[in-house]
This record gives C-alpha cells, structure tokens and sequence, in this order.
C-alpha cells in the first residue's frame, strides 16, 4: 500500500468480470491520477472466473489497488458496504465493475461532494442508456413508482456512479438492496444530493448478473420498508455538551 493517506477510495463491485478489470483500471487510473490521492478497492463478490487472479497480478504492479473478496456471493449492496467499510479516504465514489459506467464522471462527482458544505451524496443520473428495451423500460417504471412513494427527487437510482461521505454512507441502515434507496434515506438524514448527468455505454464483456424478477418482490419490500423508516423519523434536536 501507498504510505500517503488517500482523500478518496473508489470502490468496484464485481462478480465474474474478469475480463473488464485491466480496461476499467486503466480509466479510473487516467480520470484520477494527478488530482487526488486515491485508492481503488475491488470488493470481489465470490467470483467463480479469473476475476481475482486478473486483480491479484494488476496489485503487484499498483500499491494503491486493493482486492476484498467474499467468500460467497452477497450482492451489490453488500459489496459496496464492505468496500466502504475497508475504506480509507473520506469521499467514497462507487460505480459498476462491467465498463458500463464510465469513470471519466469520476471527478465531476467527487468534486461535487467537496464543494458541497451539506452535501451527503452526489448521484450519476444516466442518459443515452445502452440497456435493452425491456431493461429501460422496468428502470423507468421503478424509478417512477420509488419516487412517487418516497419523494426523493432522483430520476435515477440504480446508476452505479456515485460519490458520498463515507461517515454518511455508515449512518444508513444496512439492508441489502440499499444502493437503490441512498438519495432517500440520505435526505431523511437532512443531506443534500448533487445530480451529475452521466453518459451511459454498452457492456464492455460478459453478462449482467443482475436480473428483474429475481428482485422484484424484495425490491417492492424494500420500498414499504424504506417509506416507513422516513415515516419515523423525527428531527434531531440540538445538541451542546455541558461542561462542569
């Protein structure tokens, strides 16, 4: 590892990505270099492929590259929370580990936490989307029932791109599907949100692991459940400490 303290961790979850580690790499590697210092944190979601021989080689020639792997497969959210936790800067940025994100938005997001005094999380909201038809189709449909239940102003929410505190991110009730509710349950923790518009592209490699139906019934549970903890909660009243 790098002995300088990195002010930002980028963390990439990935399942069976192999071969779009070295390419992605290279693009976190060119957007970020020179700007901050910065480390990259592949959580490697049981993978059954190369994924992690392809990171255990690229480690050996970049001190700042890291590799947490799960024993089995957890899922996104999960991921993300283990590479957050195992982070050492202070703004933690994420995207998808399939090259459909691209991470020359890096910056933008990263620089949009920085800038913001209340500022909790910065959201990529995608445009020109390279998914199928039908895959456009269920985002919309579950972007607008979310944000017409939670009233949380975000067009967008299953973008992988984001950029957030990380002391914000462990205030958040851990669940798994918890990705897709950030901009909710970080407003309910009286933060702002940054939208940056991101350009969307085509897969690099490989299949997505992501299906509809296999989500669908817990992700309409997730929504009852995240609309009840906004529900609940009251505001934080002041604080002082009192000195003898």
């Amino acid at each position: 590892m790098s002995s300088s303290q990195p002010s930002v961790s980028i963390v990439v979850p990935v399942r069976n990505e192999a071969d779009n580690i070295a390419p992605l790499i290279e693009e976190i590697t060119a957007a970020l270099d020179g700007r901050w210092v910065y480390e990259i944190i592949y959580v490697n979601d049981g993978s059954t492929d190369a994924t992690g021989d392809r990171l255990a080689a690229i480690m050996t020639q970049r001190d700042n590259l890291r590799q947490l792997r799960h024993a089995r497969s957890g899922g996104q959210s999960a991921a993300v929370r283990s590479g957050v936790r195992a982070a050492r800067g202070t703004i933690v940025a994420t995207l998808d580990g399939d090259g459909q994100n691209n991470p020359a938005f890096l910056p933008d997001l990263i620089a949009a936490v920085e800038k913001g005094a209340n500022v909790g999380l910065a959201a990529g909201q995608r445009v020109g989307r390279k998914d199928t038809g039908f895959k456009k189709f269920q985002s919309r449909v579950a972007n607008g029932v979310r944000n017409g239940i939670l009233k949380d102003g975000t067009r967008d929410t299953g973008c992988g791109l984001k950029a957030f505190r990380r002391e914000v991110f462990l205030m958040m009730p851990y669940f798994d599907g918890l990705h897709r509710f950030l901009p909710a349950l970080v407003r309910r923790e009286g933060f702002d949100i940054a939208y940056v518009d991101v350009i969307d592209r085509p897969r690099r490699s490989g299949v997505s692991n992501y299906g509809f139906f296999d989500r669908l019934w817990i992700g309409i549970m997730d929504l009852a459940g995240v609309w009840w903890l906004i529900r609940r909660k009251k505001p934080t009243p002041d604080v002082t400490e009192v000195k003898a």
